[in-house]
């Protein structure tokens, strides 16, 4: 991925690491698009940083995404890259059958929701001489969090769609990539002030050296995820379970 001179559609980019990479692409020659839900949130985010646009999206609603990315693209014809931020993380008893409300916004939001806008997104972005998707998953997607289990499965799942997706766009000009964090000390799952978790701009420091200095990598992955990514590989998945189980 060139990481300059393109036009950036970040749903899911008004707190945390989606917001952090909208001004690191900003920052670094690109015109950014943050897309959101809360229209406050929004326009201060424009208000604060001249430049970036924005646009209301309901990643959990379908009718939303069409909205949405037809006023991205109808605006920013240029456009020729979308990194798929938006998620939910939250905890579940599977104990009894109260996770199951948790567990259907978790599949909507996390899996429907990046494949509604690649599909709505893909014929634009094919017409383009390059593009680019990024999704985004977790390690988790490797060893699942026995708190979040809809959550890993989750990010496991986009993970899989990922390299189905890279296999089958690779007669266009659409580059796939996955970004796969670590914890990271953002609000989700009240991490922020967790030692565990992995500074925001420590993150969004690694995570931008990567796509500057490995332009053909396929997954981004930062050093402190490699426990996960690489646990089956390396016959540890129970032992990192067990850590995990922990928490």
């Amino acid at each position: 991925m060139n990481i300059t001179g393109n036009t950036i559609f970040i749903p899911g980019a008004t707190s945390g690491l989606g917001l952090g990479l909208a001004l690191r692409f900003q920052a670094a020659g690109n015109h950014v698009i943050v897309g959101g839900r809360r229209t406050e949130l929004l326009d201060r985010i424009v208000a604060e940083n001249p430049g970036i646009d924005s646009v209301q999206i309901d990643t959990a609603d379908a009718a939303s995404i069409e909205r949405a990315t037809q006023r991205v693209v109808t605006e920013h014809p240029e456009l020729d890259t979308v990194i798929l931020m938006a998620g939910i993380m939250q905890p579940e008893d599977l104990h009894s059958a109260g996770f199951l409300d948790t567990a259907e916004r978790t599949i909507t939001t996390n899996l429907l929701g990046p494949i509604r806008l690649i599909a709505a997104l893909v014929p634009h972005l094919a017409s383009r001489p390059s593009a680019t998707i990024m999704t985004v998953s977790s390690g988790l997607a490797f060893v699942p969090l026995p708190a979040t289990p809809t959550y890993s499965a989750t990010k496991a799942a986009i993970h899989s769609f990922t390299q189905s997706l890279r296999v089958q766009l690779a007669d266009t000009s659409i580059e796939v990539l996955e970004l796969a964090p670590p914890a990271v000390a953002t609000s989700l799952m009240g991490q922020e002030d967790d030692p565990n978790a992995m500074p925001v701009e420590e993150f969004l420091d690694e995570t931008m050296s990567i796509l500057a200095s490995q332009p053909d990598a396929r997954e981004i992955l930062v050093s402190r995820v490699g426990f996960l990514r690489f646990a089956e590989r390396e016959g540890r998945t129970d032992e990192v379970l067990t850590i995990l189980s922990a928490h």
